[in-house]
């Protein structure tokens, strides 16, 4: 679907691909951008600038949490299927954390550092958001 948006006085047009999925994907001048939709409920706050949050091109993964962060973020709203570790257990970079379903597809959700699992914040069968906070590691 394509769409013209004037933001600021300035025209764009914008391609989004399915608005059922979330994220949504724009392409805005060929950068991709995602676009996360409130709920219907909450009103949209007066912005000066785009809402719209710039991706890497789609042959990259999402990042479950920024390298060095103690808190891992769910990358995608879903469902969390199976956590594959406990509270106090040494993990290593790479070993699957926790299964993440989202959009019908089970994501495996890997350890992006070596740490200890400090807390763990959901349990299987959780209706999870994106960014919704998952587990820590100590500090």
């Amino acid at each position: 679907m394509k769409v013209n948006l004037i933001i600021e006085g300035k025209q764009y047009q914008v391609t989004l691909k399915d608005l059922n999925a979330r994220p949504i994907i724009a392409e805005v001048d060929g950068q991709t951008y995602e676009v996360w939709p409130e709920d219907e409920q909450t009103p949209l706050p007066a912005a000066k600038s785009s809402a719209l949050t710039p991706v890497a091109p789609a042959a990259a993964a999402p990042t479950p949490a920024a390298a060095g962060s103690l808190t891992l973020s769910s990358p995608l709203p879903g469902v969390i299927i199976s956590i594959e570790v406990r509270e106090g257990q040494t993990v290593s970079s790479g070993q699957e954390l926790y299964v993440l379903e989202a959009m019908k597809m089970k994501n495996s959700i890997k350890a992006n550092r070596d740490g200890k699992i400090a807390s763990i914040h959901v349990n299987p069968g959780d209706l999870v958001k994106h960014n919704q906070p998952i587990m820590t590691f100590e500090g």
